[in-house]
C-alpha cells in the first residue's frame, strides 16, 4: 500500500488534555495517511504518550476530535478494538506464562487474526516459545509485546517508545521487524525520543514539544528546512566571557547559524570545507585556543535544537 492513498488511518483535530495545572496536550492536530509509518518525536514530557493513549481509546480527551480508521471511540469501540494493535510503553505480561501461552492468550481476544506459530516466527522467538516470560531478556520481552500487538492482524498499529531501554543489537532487531510490518502495508504510529529511529523507520514525523506540533514533514524535508548540510561543534576553553558571539560567528564563510550551550558552540553550516577553515582562522585572529572540534551531517536532533534552542537530552 502506498502511503497517502485512501481515507486517513488517523485524524486528530484540536486535541487537548490537562492533568491539574499541567497541560499535556495543547491543541494538537495530526493526520496519518493509510499505509504510512508516522512518527511522534519529542522529549519525555512532550505529550507523545498522552496523545497516543487518547488515540488508542485509553484516555478521554478534554477537547478535540479523534477519528481512527474512519470511526470514533464513542460509538465504535468494539469494532475498533478488533482492528488495532497496541504496544504500550510498558507492557506487563504474566511472567509465569510461556511465550507460546502468552501469544495464544492475546490471540483469543480477537475473532480473526494470525496463526500463533506464524507470529512467534515473525518476532524471532521460536527458540523461546516454551520459555517463561520472566526468563526473557529485555529485547525478547519487547519482541513478545510486539507479537501480542500484531497477533490480531491489525490495520493500524500503535507503538509507544518500543525500543526504550534496549541494547543496540535488540534495537536493531526490533527496527527490522517494524520495517517488515510497514512493508506489509499496515499503518503505524510510532512514538520515540530517538531521532535516528525516526529517520530510519518513519515516512513522516511530527516533532512535538509542550503538547503541540512544532514541525511536520518527512525526515528529509525537516532536515532540509535547516538550510544546513552539516553541524560543527567546538569549544574554546580559554575564551573569556563575551569573547565569542553568535552574531560574529554567523558572519563566517559557510556558517548559517550559531548558538552556545554550556560552553559548547554549535554552528549550522552549508559548506564544511569553507566553514571549518574560517572558524580556525577566526579563533587564531582572536588569540583563542581550540579545545574540541566535531562535525556531523545534519539530523532531526539538530532540527529540534534549532526550533527549541534546547538539546533533546536536556529537554
Amino acid at each position: 500500500m502506498t502511503p497517502g492513498t485512501g481515507a486517513p488511518a488517523l485524524r486528530v483535530a484540536g486535541l487537548r488534555k490537562s492533568y491539574g495545572d499541567v497541560v499535556a496536550v495543547d491543541g494538537l492536530d495530526l493526520t496519518v495517511a493509510s499505509g504510512e509509518c508516522f512518527g511522534l518525536l519529542g522529549p519525555n514530557g512532550a505529550g507523545k504518550t498522552t496523545t497516543i493513549e487518547i488515540c488508542e481509546g485509553l484516555t478521554e480527551p478534554d477537547a478535540g476530535e479523534v477519528e481512527v480508521l474512519g470511526r470514533n471511540w464513542r460509538t465504535d469501540e468494539r469494532s475498533l478494538r478488533e482492528r488495532l494493535g497496541i504496544q504500550l510503553q510498558e507492557t506487563q505480561l504474566a511472567e509465569k506464562l510461556t511465550v507460546e501461552e502468552t501469544v495464544k492468550l492475546f490471540r483469543s481476544f480477537y475473532e480473526r487474526g494470525r496463526r500463533v506459530d506464524d507470529v512467534i516466527d515473525v518476532v524471532q522467538l521460536d527458540e523461546k516459545r516454551k520459555a517463561r516470560v520472566g526468563k526473557l531478556s529485555g529485547g525478547q520481552k519487547q519482541r513478545l509485546a510486539l507479537a501480542c500487538a500484531i497477533v490480531g492482524d491489525p490495520e493500524l498499529l500503535f507503538l509507544d517508545e518500543p525500543t526504550t531501554g534496549l541494547d543496540p543489537q535488540s534495537r536493531r532487531q526490533l527496527w527490522d521487524l517494524i520495517v517488515e510490518l510497514r512493508a506489509s502495508g499496515r499503518s503505524i504510529v510510532l512514538t520515540t525520543h530517538y531521532m535516528d529511529e525516526a529517520e530510519k523507520l518513519c515516512d513522516r514525523v511530527a516533532i512535538v514539544d509542550h503538547g503541540h506540533v512544532i514541525a511536520l514533514g518527512t525526515p528529509r524535508q525537516l532536515i532540509a528546512s535547516l538550510g544546513a548540510e552539516h553541524v560543527v561543534e567546538f569549544t574554546a576553553p580559554d575564551a573569556p566571557a563575551g569573547a565569542l558571539s553568535a552574531e560574529a560567528l554567523q558572519q563566517l564563510n559557510g556558517v548559517r547559524a550559531a548558538r552556545e550551550h554550556d560552553g559548547r558552540w554549535t554552528l549550522e553550516v552549508v559548506g564544511l570545507a569553507r566553514a571549518v577553515p574560517a572558524l580556525l582562522s577566526e579563533l587564531s585572529r582572536r588569540g583563542l585556543t581550540l579545545g574540541e572540534l566535531a562535525t556531523h551531517s545534519a539530523t532531526l536532533e539538530d532540527v529540534f535544537v534549532s526550533l527549541t534552542g534546547r538539546q533533546l537530552r536536556d529537554a
